[in-house]
């Protein structure tokens, strides 16, 4: 259980807005809850979003990095784009997991930089893109920024000499790599037909992780293998993805050489994400 407590505590570093009104006598309001593994319920809790830090682009824009704690051992939560999962200013809402997982099994115990917000070149220090999540009486906010002391390593780690992999949606389409992504051609399927998912790793290391989730969507969505492995490191893994009820859904994928270490100092990993329509099928 390595990094426990001092991943809860990054997570609080992030947490710098906060509030509830809750029952009196019932709930203790988010700021003045002490943050460790007492915490933790298997379900009725609610999401902490997380400012993971910030890079700069060629292009003289920057990305700034969301991720988030849940407070839910065993509890998948969905909350809808909306006045309970918003993204201020408004120009940057809309690209933020609406589903959020229980915390992991793995050491890591957070889910890092889920997402990026692209900022202009012209954006100021003071400046703040705020993320906000509300479930129940429990509702956090965090605020991006373009600190110096923020500044995290993209897409490669001097210091560690750690890379973020190289990932591919086709066996000879274009390779990324990065936390800002990329975004797969959409695909289609019905209702409880499986979907086949294949992606492309290139790594310097022995294997590369793989990790797929829901990101937004209004359904369920089953995954064979959430959680994979690609030895070596240079190669492909495939999964396939069911839907339990149609709509728009976006799936994300990310690719890291190790989850434990790497996710820990904030480097290096690759984050993908797949649009799928799901229809209702034949009646």
């Amino acid at each position: 259980m390595r990094g426990w407590r001092s991943l809860i505590g990054l997570g609080i570093l992030g947490l710098l807005m906060a509030s509830a009104e809750p029952a009196a006598g019932q709930v203790i309001p988010l700021e003045n809850r002490t943050f460790d593994e007492q915490t933790l319920r298997p379900r009725g809790q609610g999401i902490i979003p997380i400012f993971d830090g910030w890079y700069r682009n060629v292009d003289g824009s920057s990305d700034i990095c969301f991720g988030y704690y849940s407070l839910n051992t065993e509890e998948a939560v969905d909350i809808p784009i909306g006045s309970a999962n918003v993204v201020d200013p408004a120009e940057f809402n809309g690209g933020q997991p609406t589903h959020f997982d229980p915390v992991p099994e793995t050491p890591y115990r957070r889910y890092y930089c889920v997402f990026t917000v692209t900022v202009p070149s012209g954006f100021g220090r003071r400046q703040e893109v705020v993320w906000t999540i509300e479930r129940g009486t429990a509702r956090a906010s965090t605020p991006g920024h373009l600190h110096p002391d923020y500044v995290l390593d993209e897409p490669d780690s001097d210091g560690r000499a750690e890379s973020a992999p190289t990932l591919r949606f086709e066996e000879n389409g274009p390779g990324f790599r990065g936390r800002s992504g990329r975004t797969a051609a959409g695909r289609t399927v019905a209702v409880g037909e499986p979907l086949e998912l294949t992606v492309w790793a290139e790594h310097g290391g022995e294997r590369s992780w793989l990790g797929w989730t829901k990101h937004q969507g209004p359904g369920d969505v089953t995954i064979t293998a959430p959680e994979l492995w690609v030895e070596p490191a240079e190669g492909s893994a495939t999964v396939t993805a069911t839907f339990d009820q149609p709509g728009d859904y976006l799936l994300r994928v990310q690719g890291i050489d190790d989850p434990v270490e790497d996710f820990e100092f904030h480097c290096c990993w690759t984050n993908g994400y797949v649009p799928v329509t799901v229809t209702a099928g034949a009646r």
